[in-house]
């Protein structure tokens, strides 16, 4: 990094403090004490979302935008966003998502402003969405991809993909995890106990609720062992599919379908004590709940797809089905836990993915 000052705005996140997404503890990370002194931060947040309207925040100046930063409004939010930024005395607009593509062409004829885009996780192919809506995040790639001074992408499945569809290079930098690693000795014994427990005794799972990631087959799988025992956590009650799966999997004395826990203390502890870590994710990029996941020396089961793969560099053990799933764990597991943290403090370490994007910085100056 030279020593000029680079000015960065971030659009397209909720905000920060961050309060969920991998988006948010991406950017919550990269700033404050990651952060190399001549990188300045400007970070465009939606107003909904928070209550208390910070002015700055590690260091980083905020700015807010009176929109839903996802949802209905999300493409809005993101156009209103890069009008700001290109108005301001910005260098550079690290862009998250491809929702305010469309504006891209024009920033590049009257602005001077270079382009970053990370294109997170190939939302059109996730199967949530209706037909129109992956129409529209297809294009909307495709125009970032053109557009963009840098494309960015998080696994190197994705980068591939990138390569293969576009003909153009990609720069890979993934998610860090290391923000997990907090001390939470005074309270694991009495955790523990409160959520009826026992360290080392149980298989943990986390994530939304959604067919992508296979939350079905991982909950027939432990309905057909009674013998292993399952906690998992997440948002049952937003969706149809998350209320059906409460009703016919909550009666299972050995399964524990836990709400949404946003106490990361907590979480950690529940993470930490599991005998191993089921990831189900069949969609997207590199999972910031696998690379957090990692850090906590357990075995993982993550589902067989080339993004898994990629995170975990081939040295967790993979499934298909709920037949393979049982397999696994009846017996043909093996403890991976310390090639997972090998792995995540040699790639998944916040300062590691700070410098990084510091680097695209000033590379596209």
């Amino acid at each position: 990094m030279s020593q000029s000052n680079k000015k960065v705005a971030v659009i397209g996140t909720v905000g920060v403090p961050a309060q969920y997404g991998g988006f948010e503890t991406l950017v919550e990370n990269i700033i404050g004490e990651n952060a190399s002194p001549e990188v300045h931060y400007t970070i465009f947040c939606s107003s909904k979302a928070y209550k208390k309207k910070l002015v700055n925040y590690k260091g980083a100046i905020l700015k807010y935008v009176p929109l839903n930063a996802n949802g209905a409004q999300s493409v809005l939010y993101d156009i209103c966003s890069i009008l700001r930024a290109i108005c301001s005395k910005n260098d550079v607009l690290l862009i998250l998502g491809v929702s305010g593509a469309l504006i891209l062409p024009i920033v590049r004829i009257i602005s001077n402003k270079k382009l970053i885009v990370n294109i997170d996780g190939l939302e059109h192919r996730r199967e949530k969405w209706s037909k129109w809506i992956r129409l529209f995040l297809k294009w909307s790639e495709k125009i970032s991809v053109r557009f963009a001074h840098i494309v960015v992408t998080d696994n190197k499945a994705i980068q591939d993909y990138v390569a293969e569809e576009y003909a153009r290079k990609s720069v890979l930098i993934a998610y860090g995890g290391n923000h997990v690693l907090c001390d939470t000795s005074t309270i694991e014994d009495e955790t523990l106990v409160h959520y009826k427990l026992k360290k080392g005794n149980y298989a943990c799972s986390i994530c939304r609720i959604e067919p992508e990631n296979n939350v079905h087959l991982t909950l027939e799988a432990f309905a057909a062992m009674p013998e292993q025992e399952l906690v998992f956590v997440g948002n049952w009650h937003n969706s149809e599919y998350g209320r059906t799966l409460w009703k016919q999997y909550n009666a299972f004395q050995n399964i524990h379908l836990f709400d949404p826990i946003y106490d990361t203390k907590i979480l950690n502890v529940l993470r930490r004590n599991a005998k191993v870590y089921i990831h189900g994710h069949s969609a997207g990029g590199t999972n910031p709940s696998l690379v957090e996941a990692m850090f906590f020396c357990i075995p993982i089961l993550a589902y067989d797809v080339s993004y898994n793969r990629e995170t975990t560099e081939y040295a967790a053990q993979y499934y298909t089905s709920i037949e393979s799933l049982i397999q696994l764990l009846r017996g043909g597991m093996v403890d991976s836990g310390a090639k997972m943290v090998e792995i995540a403090y040699r790639r998944y370490q916040w300062s590691i993915i700070a410098k990084q994007y510091e680097e695209l910085y000033e590379k596209v100056m």
